[in-house]
C-alpha cells in the first residue's frame, strides 16, 4: 500500500501538544525527544498506562523507549492525538510490531486490515509467519486459507516459501483444503523446499513425504524422480517409501483393486476449489428435488437429501453468497414465481420474495450483486419481460424486456452486462442473442448464432460467451459456438459427443461441462467436459439419476466442503474401475 489512513475519535490535545502545553512527560527515542502527555497516551495504549502509572514515580518525567525508532514512534503519537495513521509499504511492518509492542490497538486494526486487503502470493508467507510469531487468530487464519487457495502460485513467485520452517510447511500440504490442480506441484515444493538447504533439511524429508498424496502421482513419474533427484537418492527411507508406493500402484493396476483401498492418506484426493450442484430436472418419472454434488478431482457424483425441496424442473439456479437460488420452474401443473433458497452450510430451503411474473423455461444469471430473471413461460405465452433481484431488500424490480420474446433460452453475464441466446417465441426456434447493460437499461442486438438454438447451454468460457447444444426445430444439437465480445463475432467450437437439449452447464476449476438433458428419445445422465487447453470434449462420470431440465451451478468457498467431498464415498459398481 502507498498510503493508508485511518480516523477513529480520540481526546482533544493536538494543538496543546503543538505548543508542548502542559506537557507532563518527555519520550527520549534514540535521542529524539517528543513531549507528550500522559493522559493521551494512557487512553490508547496499555503499555503507557503501566508505564505512567504502575512502573515508575509520578512525578519521572523523561522516559527512554528503546526497540523503536524515532519515524514509528512519530507515527504512532500522531495517532494518539490525531486519530489518523499514515501507513506506508515501507513502514507497515515495523508500525505494526512497534503498535503490538505498545499494544495501540487502534493502529494493530488497521495494520491487520492492510495486511489482508493487499495480500498477495509474493507476500502472504511473510504475513502467516508474522501472524504466527503475534497473537491475531483471525488474520493469521484468513491468510492460511489465502495460501491454501493460492498454493501454486505461492510456491513459483514467494522467495519466503522457502524460508518457511519443517513445521510451518507440514502444516500446510497436511490440509485437504491445499487446491492444486496435480499432486505433483505438492511433491516438487518438498524437494524445492529440501534442495534449497539439503544438509538441515534432508532430515525433514521422512516426516513431510508422507503428507504428499503420493498414490495420486503417476508410477512411471514416481519412478524418475527415485533415480534422478538427488534430494530423494541421498534419503534411503524416503526412496523405501517411493518404491513400496509404486508397487502398490501397480499391484492394484494389475489386480484391478480401486484406489480407495490404498491407506487413507496415500490416495485421499484434495478438496476442489469448487463443486458442480445439479438441481431438480424432468426424470424418467416426472420432475424431481434431487440435489447431485460433482467432485472433478474424484470424478464422482454424491446424492444429497432433499427432504423438503419441491420437485421442479425448468428453474433457474444462482449461486450466491453460500446458497443456491431455486427460480421458478415447472412441477408438471403449475408454472411457478415463487423463489427457494438453499443454504449448503446448513442444508436448509428458505422461501424468498417471489417474482412479479410466473416463469418456467426461464433464463437467470447473476451480475453485480443482482439475480436477473428473463424470459420464459408462463403457460402459453412466452415472455420478453425482465426482473431482477436483490438478496439485500429480498425485492424484485421489472427492468426493460427484451427485443424478443424467448421461453428456453440461455444467459451468462460478462464483463458487467448479460448476454442472451437462442430460446423459442411460441413459434420458432431461435437464432438470435443480444446483451443487455445495466447502466443504461439498455437491450441491444448481437450477430446471429450460426444454428437456430432452444434449450440451449450458455456460460462464459475464458472470454468468450458459449453456446452448446440445444434444440433447432428438427435435431438435438452436438454442435456449439462462442461469442468474442471484443470482435463481435462468433466462432465454431468442437462439436460434443452427444447432442442433447434442456440440460445443465457450468464451469469448474478451468473446464466446461455439460450434465444430463434430453437426447432426442429420453432423458439422458451422461456428463461431458470440455478443455480450451486440449480444445476436445471427454466424458466424466454421469449422474446417479438420468434427467433433463435441470439447473447448474458452481458452488465454493462453504465452511463445510468437505461434507460434499466424495473421496471416502465409493460407490459399489466403482470398485472394479482402474487406478488412472
Amino acid at each position: 500500500p502507498a498510503s493508508h489512513r485511518k480516523r477513529t475519535n480520540h481526546s482533544p490535545g493536538r494543538e496543546m501538544r503543538r505548543e508542548e502545553k502542559l506537557c507532563d512527560a518527555l519520550l527520549d527515542v534514540s535521542g529524539v525527544r517528543f513531549p507528550v502527555h500522559k493522559l493521551v497516551l494512557c487512553h490508547c495504549s496499555s503499555y503507557f498506562k503501566a508505564l505512567f502509572t504502575h512502573w515508575s514515580s509520578p512525578d519521572r518525567r523523561v522516559f527512554h523507549i528503546s526497540n523503536v525508532s524515532a519515524d514509528i514512534m512519530k507515527v504512532i503519537l500522531d495517532y494518539c492525538y490525531t486519530g489518523l495513521v499514515h501507513i506506508t509499504e515501507e513502514n507497515l511492518l515495523e508500525l505494526f510490531t512497534s503498535a503490538d509492542h505498545f499494544d495501540v490497538s487502534g493502529i494493530t486494526r488497521v495494520c491487520c486490515r492492510v495486511m489482508k486487503e493487499h495480500l498477495s502470493p509474493g507476500n502472504c508467507v511473510g504475513v502467516w509467519r508474522l501472524t504466527n510469531m503475534y497473537y491475531y487468530p483471525q488474520l493469521n487464519k484468513q491468510v492460511f486459507v489465502y495460501i491454501l487457495k493460492h498454493f501454486q502460485e505461492v510456491v513459483t513467485s514467494s522467495e519466503e516459501f522457502l524460508l518457511l520452517s519443517a513445521e510451518e510447511l507440514h502444516s500446510i500440504i497436511d490440509e485437504d483444503e491445499l487446491n492444486v490442480e496435480e499432486e505433483t506441484v505438492v511433491f516438487e515444493a518438498v524437494l524445492r523446499w529440501v534442495a534449497h538447504a539439503p544438509q538441515e533439511r534432508d532430515k525433514h524429508m521422512v516426516d513431510l513425504l508422507p503428507k504428499v498424496r503420493l498414490a495420486l502421482l503417476r508410477p512411471d513419474y514416481l519412478t524418475n524422480c527415485a533415480r534422478s533427484n538427488g534430494v530423494l537418492q541421498n534419503n534411503r527411507r524416503c526412496k523405501a517409501m517411493l518404491m513400496e508406493t509404486i508397487r502398490l500402484m501397480l499391484d492394484a493396476r494389475a489386480t484391478r483393486l480401486n484406489s480407495s483401498l490404498f491407506p487413507a492418506r496415500l490416495a485421499r484426493p484434495r478438496l476442489p476449489r469448487s463443486f458442480l450442484v445439479a438441481i431438480g430436472g424432468w426424470g424418467r418419472n416426472g420432475p424431481t428435488n434431487s440435489i447431485e454434488v460433482y467432485n472433478n478431482r474424484t470424478d464422482r457424483w454424491v446424492g444429497v437429501a432433499n427432504n423438503n425441496g419441491a420437485p421442479r424442473a425448468y428453474h433457474g439456479t444462482v449461486f450466491l453468497n453460500g446458497c443456491v437460488y431455486q427460480i421458478g420452474g415447472f412441477d408438471g401443473v403449475y408454472q411457478f414465481s415463487t423463489v427457494h433458497k438453499y443454504d449448503l452450510a446448513n442444508r436448509t430451503w428458505q422461501e424468498v420474495a417471489p417474482m412479479h411474473s410466473r416463469r418456467c423455461y426461464v433464463s437467470v444469471s447473476w451480475l453485480d450483486g443482482f439475480i436477473y430473471a428473463m424470459g420464459g413461460c408462463q403457460g402459453h405465452v412466452r415472455l420478453r419481460t425482465v426482473e431482477r433481484y436483490s438478496p439485500e431488500t429480498n425485492q424484485w424490480t421489472r427492468v426493460s424486456p427484451m427485443n424478443e420474446a424467448r421461453s428456453d433460452a440461455s444467459s451468462s453475464a460478462y464483463n458487467g452486462k448479460i448476454y442472451m441466446c437462442g430460446g423459442f417465441n411460441g413459434e420458432h426456434c431461435l437464432d438470435t442473442a443480444e446483451r443487455y447493460d445495466p447502466l443504461t437499461d439498455q437491450w441491444t442486438m448481437i450477430p446471429q448464432m450460426s444454428s437456430r438454438r432452444s434449450g440451449l447451454g450458455v456460460v462464459v468460457y475464458g472470454n468468450e460467451i458459449y453456446a452448446v447444444g440445444g434444440f433447432s426445430g428438427t435435431n438435438r444439437l452436438n454442435s456449439a459456438e462462442a461469442y468474442n465480445p471484443s470482435t463481435n463475432t462468433w466462432r465454431p467450437l468442437p462439436a460434443m459427443l452427444r447432442g442433447r437439449s434442456n440440460f445443465g452447464i457450468e464451469v469448474v476449476d478451468g473446464r466446461l461441462y455439460v450434465v444430463g438433458g434430453y437426447g432426442g428419445h429420453s432423458t439422458i445422465h451422461w456428463v461431458e467436459c470440455f478443455d480450451a487447453k486440449t480444445r476436445a470434449w471427454t466424458e466424466v462420470r454421469r449422474m446417479g439419476a438420468a434427467r433433463s431440465a435441470l439447473s447448474c451451478s458452481a458452488v465454493y468457498d462453504l465452511p463445510n466442503m468437505a461434507d460434499y467431498a466424495a473421496s471416502h464415498q465409493v460407490r459399489e459398481e466403482e470398485r472394479e474401475r482402474d487406478i488412472r
